[in-house]
């Protein structure tokens, strides 16, 4: 009575197989850095770029409503810089109304961002 026995490594299952591959391109600087870290952490670059692509989180990209609110801001920030100088070169009282229309005016630039940011 002679048994068939097999030695090795069992099979992978399919979804187990490592059977996908893509290309990616990268410059010197940021090979190097992946190499360094995979080295570091004593692994192989592979073993390193396939958990980088597992445990990573991504973010949607701004949406052109968003960039457009951020310009906004941008443009109140520098008109309360202007009104803050010539608050402190004539006095807060003439600047006062300018500078409460313009906070209001964040706030709800601000309000409208996160309302958006939250119904994603």
């Amino acid at each position: 009575m002679k048994t068939n026995r097999k030695g090795g490594r069992p099979k992978s299952s399919p979804a187990e197989k490592l059977k996908y591959r893509i290309a990616v391109n990268l410059c010197t600087k940021d090979f190097y850095t992946l190499k360094a870290k995979a080295t570091q952490a004593g692994m192989t670059v592979t073993e390193v770029a396939r958990l980088a692509i597992i445990n990573c989180q991504i973010r949607q990209r701004l949406t052109p409503e968003q960039m457009d609110c951020i310009r906004k801001l941008s443009g109140m920030g520098n008109n309360l810089n202007q009104i803050a100088r010539r608050a402190n070169a004539e006095g807060y009282t003439s600047a006062r109304n300018e500078y409460l229309y313009l906070a209001d005016k964040i706030d709800n630039v601000i309000s409208r961002m996160e309302n958006d940011s939250e119904n994603r």
